[in-house]
Formats: structure tokens, sequence, C-alpha cells
């Protein structure tokens, strides 16, 4: 009887295992040597379904098995069930439940590839390049991507503790974390002192665009006519939606390539042009970027820095150069597989490269020096007054000038080259 209800299996299996090779739409032919490997397929399958040391459920085996084979190809390819799948629908709206942390998997263990902004994670310092060895104490080596984010997951308000291993540090850091509803405002914006636009975007979500071009127009109203230029931060950045990147990078370009997609197949390679319309009227603009910028914020840094529309400062991106299409499957599942890679204008894939910037500006901690033993020319005895001072109202305080030690050294570095350069312009222009 054994024997029966193993050939029944892997005939199953076979019969689903070929419905999948081919598909009306694309044919593809199996050969003995597939049809051998899925027989062992199904022998496997029925073999635990008997004899494992406990009993076991097939859904779960056959879910293994699926996540297993997609996993193998890259580490952004995946199975989602249903539960996941409806998960990551929601992120991509812009709302969903969590730590607040965009992750890959690298060398068995989770990567942070950027914490979101203003989310648990953000807030208790999780930086990008962190790895995530343990989830309350319990090792994530031998887990998937999927079912890492999973645990991860969880009631709000209920605590989980991350144990990490950052670069620079001998010994493992524990943080414990407390899930929250993130939703997430992908773009923020204000006015910088000298009439600077201030934008950062987040993340790619469906509002971005729209977003953008919201905020960018409120700044333009409050600046008026002169403003100086943009600067558009990218940092921590992990990407999302591919045709949020294009029209975000199509609202500073007249023209030209955006970005191309070239997958398996001649026939899949895809371009994407601008179309007239720069939402900044052609004012300078410069990126920042670090190694949490990946994928959709790779793609803009590329095409706006091909097309030299736009200087690009900071670190070299994170190098995600690939395209993945979520295929709904039956079962209310679906898999992310990875279909294509991107290319910049210039015909430059940036996989495993990242986009490096045109000025190098690592991050940096300013601090205000102060003279040895805290003393200055004022504290001298009969020290020269100074004659252009004027002394200060009975009861007015006077103060140094404010705190440095907090301030943001790209973003210094970023308002400076863009004064540099509207001042280059407007002399240039008399």
């Amino acid at each position: 009887m054994r024997n029966v209800v193993t050939g029944v299996l892997a005939v199953a299996v076979l019969i689903l295992s070929l419905a999948i090779i081919a598909t009306p739409d694309h044919k593809v032919e199996a050969s003995s040597e597939t049809y051998r490997q899925l027989n062992l397929f199904g022998d496997v399958f029925a073999k635990i379904r008997e004899d494992y040391v406990e009993q076991v459920d097939d859904e779960k085996l056959i879910e293994a098995a699926i996540n297993g084979m997609l996993s193998s190809l890259d580490p952004h390819s995946s199975y989602l069930n249903p539960k996941n799948y409806d998960g990551m629908k929601v992120q991509t709206r812009g709302k969903f439940g969590g730590l607040g942390i965009e992750v890959t998997m690298e060398n068995g263990l989770v990567k942070v590839v950027s914490p979101i902004d203003d989310t648990p994670a953000a807030k208790a310092g999780i930086l990008a390049g962190d790895y995530i060895t343990h989830l309350d104490g319990e090792p994530v080596l031998g887990l998937t991507l999927a079912e890492a984010v999973e645990k991860m997951r969880g009631l709000v308000d209920t605590d989980l503790k991350l144990t990490i291993r950052r670069v620079g540090e001998k010994e493992p850091i524990d943080i414990t974390l407390t899930r929250a509803v993130i939703t997430v405002q992908s773009v923020r914006g204000h006015l910088e002192e000298g009439d600077i636009l201030y934008v950062r975007i987040s993340s790619f979500t469906e509002q971005t665009d729209k977003g953008l071009r919201k905020i960018i127009e409120k700044l333009k109203t409050e600046a008026g006519d002169d403003y100086k230029g943009l600067i558009l931060d990218l940092r921590n950045n992990p990407g999302g939606l591919l045709d949020q990147a294009i029209a975000v990078s199509d609202d500073f370009l007249e023209k030209g390539e955006i970005v191309s997609t070239r997958g398996r197949k001649p026939d899949d390679a895809q371009r994407f042009n601008a179309k007239p319309d720069d939402i900044v009227n052609g004012k300078p603009v410069v990126v920042i970027i670090n190694g949490g910028s990946a994928s959709a914020s790779e793609i803009v840094a590329g095409a706006l820095q091909d097309h030299g529309r736009a200087v690009i400062l900071g670190t070299k991106s994170f190098g995600k150069g690939s395209v993945q299409t979520i295929i709904p499957l039956q079962g209310n599942g679906a898999m992310r597989m990875t279909t294509a890679r991107y290319y910049t204008p210039s015909g430059t894939s940036i996989q495993a490269k990242g986009i490096v910037p045109d000025i190098e500006v690592e991050q940096a901690k300013l601090e205000v020096l102060k003279p040895v033993g805290g003393r200055s020319e004022a504290d001298l005895r009969n020290h020269l007054e100074n004659s252009d001072r004027t002394k200060p109202a009975e009861g007015e305080t006077v103060t140094d000038e404010k705190p440095t030690d907090n301030l943001d050294y790209q973003l210094l570095r970023a308002k400076d080259l863009l004064k540099g350069v509207w001042l280059f312009a407007k002399k240039d222009t008399k």
C-alpha cells in the first residue's frame, strides 16, 4: 500500500509541476532528467508524510519546498503565503504593523537595508547594515526571510528583543523594540535657511509622486520664485514601487531615458522615457544617498546623475539592481520573483555595485572645539572690547551660536554645494 501512496503522490506532484513548467504563454521543454527529479521530489514528500517522527502538515511541507526553490535563486525571490501577501499589499499602500525595518537576507542572517523614519526601529537606533542574529534569543540562522519577517511582526505594543551584530562593534548589541502600527508618510519637506527646498523621500509607495508634487508646490509658494534649488534626501530609502521611482525621476527631467529593464528574453526589455515637465523649473538639484539607499531610490539617483540633472552627494548606495514581480497564485498566495535587471540611462547595471556619488561625503559628527581650559579671549583681563558689539539690554542674555554636535554634516555639505551652484549660475546670467 505504501508504494501505491508514493506513486500517486509522485504523479500528483509531477502533474502540478508540469502545469507550472508549461503554461499557455511560456512553454519550457522538460527533459527526462527533469521528470526524474520531479518523481524524486514526490518520493521524498511521501516518505516524510509516512515516516517522519512527528505528523507533518502537507500545506507547510509544500510551502517550505516552494520557498526553498525560490529563495535558492537570489535573496529577493520568495513565496508569499496569503497572510504575507496581504501584508505586502498593505505595506505598499503605506500602512502596516511591525518594527519599521526594511530587511534582506545575507549569509543566513537578516541584514537591515534601512530603518523607516519615525518608527520603533529608527527611534531605537537600528542602522543600515546591521545584522540581526537573534529574535528574542532564538537564532535566525536557518530561517527564510519570510519566516524571519513573520516573527518580527506581531501584536501592537508587544516587545521583541533583537540581537544585532554591527560593523565596528566587537560585542553583539541587544535592542528591545515595541511593535507599533507603522504608518509611512513617504514624503516630507521644509524650507531650509537661505531659500533652499529640502524634501526627504523615505520609501516609494503608491502616494509618493503625488506627495512629492504637493510638497514641492507648497515649498515653492513659501520661498517665492527666487529659491536657490532643491535638496532631495534619499538616504536610508530602501526602495519600493518601480512606477513611483520612474514618476519621481520624470518630475525633474524634460526628456530622455529614465531607466530600462532587461529580462531573460530580449523581447522582455522595457525602456521608460521622461516627458517634458520639470517641477523645479531647471533649478539646481542635489541628491543625498548612502548605503541604505536601495532599489527605487537608486533608479532616481542614477537617472538624475546620468542626465547631469543633479549632483549626487553622500556615500555609495546599496546596489540592488534587480526587479521583482509579484505573481498571484492559487489559494490567494503569491510569489515574488526576480524577473529583470534594471539599467541606468548610460546602460550601467548597479547590481551589487551601487550608485557612486559625484561628491563622496561621509556622515560625521560635528563638535564645537573650545579653547583649552574652556577660556577664550573674552575671558582675559583687560581684553579689548569689540566696538561693533551692541551691549545687551538690562535683563537680556547674550548666548553663543547654538550647539552643532547634532548637525547633519552631509546635509550641510549639500546646502553649501547648492548655494555655490546657484551663485555661479546667477553670475553667469549677468
